[in-house]
């Protein structure tokens, strides 16, 4: 094999090769990057949600207390809000926005 056609044809296509290689290693780590990447900022999306969430819950619950006279730890037991405690503070928003209906039919036929 003395030939220099020949022997160029062969590294030319091992060098096809190797690059084929590279460019398949390159393609697949980025795909990878890409989709860590993506899982990364759905998680942080969601952990940001869920923070979202919990704090509009809490400054719910805290504006239902200061209107309807409750005390800050009315209605949760050590593990967190009964449901019996929880529909009997639904059942008492409900009667009190009934109220409030009321009333401001009365102001709205007196006015």
């Amino acid at each position: 094999m003395s030939d220099p056609m020949l022997h160029a044809f062969f590294v030319g296509r091992a060098l096809a090769e190797a690059l084929n290689e590279q460019a398949e290693r390159l393609v697949t780590d980025s795909l990878s990057l890409l989709g860590k990447f993506d899982a990364e900022q759905r998680e942080r999306l969601r952990h940001f949600t869920e923070d979202v969430m919990v704090r509009a819950q809490q400054a719910e619950a805290a504006a239902a207390q200061t209107t309807s006279g409750m005390t800050p730890t009315a209605g949760f037991g050590t593990d967190g809000p009964s449901t019996q405690d929880l529909q009997a503070t639904i059942d008492t928003l409900r009667a009190e926005v009934a109220q409030v209906r009321v009333a401001l039919q009365q102001y709205r036929a007196t006015v």
